[in-house]
């Protein structure tokens, strides 16, 4: 039922071209979260899925039918914006009612699933009260609920937390992820939060200026990025990226010289580099490791969180930021020189000209 295959579907405004040949398929029940850099098009993606925005070409089909031409009621989505949209002179039952009455529900249907998405939601104690008697996770709620209530073959969420505290962010997100596993409908979210994408996620689609840069899980873009758009935008602290000089290629198997000492081994496509070839190597902060021999870390400062600690400095003869992760508290003298290595078989390597990923397995996950 909540099934949605787009197909090369274009949109632009006037002359200005903001949605690029858009291939995408959600399985019914799937949370899928739209994330990119402001101005990517996930927001328009999603407008023009609940029925907003018009297609200047392509198709959209929900549920194996053609829904290009029908307005957002024809479709049966609910969605839920960013700003509340709550109606400040009704109380929460009536905000919750308020879309059933107008599409002529019978009473005592409207009162069930009320009760029920108040109960799902933990709302129940607040439906007499008005909007400003709530707080902005309650109000939250209630917007989702207000959803809930009209039973859409897909959920749209236009990012809804961006509105709230930090704890009441990490709580609202712990709502939603039950919620979906709860009633199992399909649900499409969009953020420019890599946190919320990773956590919340069965599939996570990224955008970039209009285009489909990559589409996997969570786990399948962190650890095969598709280029280095990707590489850079998922994971906190970002990637750190070392310019790079293939030393010798053999098969699947590269050694790479970045100029700090020690060269690096990299699993790479069979024929993607040779010897001599330039490339740039991606290591996540959490995958260096301390080591008797290897790249010399000079330390600037740490920022200590108990659990983990993050170390900023730069690798001997380069100025370049380094970002490393280390668990537990560890605190080294700025100036401090510590000897690291990345992780076996966790080296990314990238054609510089055309930023794609040339590690194995980095190109099986794109569009």
């Amino acid at each position: 039922m909540g099934a949605l295959k787009l197909t090369a579907l274009n949109k632009s405004f006037g002359a200005v071209a903001v949605l690029h040949d858009i291939h995408l398929e959600i399985a019914d029940g799937e949370f899928v979260v739209f994330v990119g850099p402001s101005g990517c098009g996930k927001s328009t993606l999603l407008r023009i899925i609940a029925g907003l925005e018009d297609i200047t070409s392509g198709g959209i089909e929900i549920g194996g039918r053609d829904v290009a031409a029908l307005s957002p009621a024809e479709r049966k989505i609910a969605m839920v914006f960013q700003s509340y949209a709550l109606y400040p002179h009704m109380s929460v039952r009536k905000n919750l009612a308020f879309g059933l009455e107008n599409l002529r529900f019978k009473r005592a249907e409207i009162d069930k699933r009320i009760a029920e998405a108040a109960r799902m939601l933990a709302i129940e104690p607040y439906l007499d009260r008005k909007p400003k008697q709530l707080s902005g996770g309650q109000r939250q709620r209630v917007a989702i609920g207000r959803a809930i209530v009209r039973e859409p073959d897909i959920f749209l969420f236009d990012e809804p937390l961006s509105n709230l505290d930090a704890a009441l962010r990490v709580q609202t997100r712990a709502e939603i992820t039950k919620l979906h596993r709860d009633i199992k409908t399909t649900m499409i979210y969009v953020t420019h939060d890599q946190v919320e994408a990773m956590t919340m996620a069965d599939k996570i689609v990224v955008l970039r200026a209009g285009r489909i840069e990559q589409v996997g899980t969570p786990l399948e873009l962190f650890d095969r990025p598709r280029n280095l758009f990707v590489a850079g935008f998922l994971g906190s602290p970002r990637m750190n990226i070392l310019k790079g000089k293939v030393e010798r290629a053999e098969g699947g198997n590269a050694l790479i010289q970045t100029g700090h000492g020690a060269a690096l081994a990299a699993n790479v496509d069979p024929g993607s580099v040779a010897s001599g070839q330039d490339v740039l190597v991606g290591i996540r902060p959490a995958h260096f490791v301390l080591a008797e021999k290897g790249l010399h870390f000079i330390v600037d400062y740490y920022e200590s969180l108990g659990t983990e600690t993050y170390l900023y400095g730069y690798l001997e003869g380069d100025r370049e930021q380094i970002i490393i992760h280390r668990p537990g508290h560890f605190a080294p003298e700025p100036g401090s020189r510590l000897t690291v290595m990345p992780e076996a078989g966790r080296v990314h390597v990238f054609d510089p000209k055309s930023e794609l990923c040339l590690s194995s397995g980095g190109s099986a996950h794109g569009r």
